[in-house]
């Protein structure tokens, strides 16, 4: 999918108009439009207001990943010495047994944590 198509779908999945987007960005209605059109594509900086505006990262706009999570959620303390995306980045350097053995305590995680949700 093209980008233009990819953020007027974005922009309609969030239920907003171009009006609204465009007011963000303190641009005209028919600059959006263009965007969305693929007649223009926005410069650095309107890239990364774009992805602060829906809450999402850049790599998800451009859809180089599917995954959605903003810089902010990545930035977000799990607890006093880490972030979440302190987390990713120690799973990543996992060996294989190690990879394997956190993905087994996250089911077993998942499945407590499903018990205690129906108690």
């Amino acid at each position: 999918m093209e980008f233009g198509e990819f953020l007027a779908e974005l922009r309609k999945e969030k239920g907003l108009l171009q009006k609204e987007v465009a007011n963000y960005l303190k641009v005209t209605m028919a600059t959006i439009s263009n965007y969305e059109k693929g007649v223009h594509s926005p410069d650095l900086n309107t890239l990364i207001k774009l992805a602060d505006f829906f809450d999402v990262s850049t790599d998800y706009l451009l859809q180089r990943t599917d995954y959605k999570a903003s810089i902010s959620t990545l930035n977000k303390p799990l607890a006093a010495d880490y972030k979440i995306s302190d987390l990713l980045n120690i799973t990543l350097e996992l060996d294989q047994h190690n990879m394997e053995a956190l993905l087994d305590y996250y089911e077993l995680l998942a499945l407590r944590n499903a018990a205690n949700r129906t108690k």
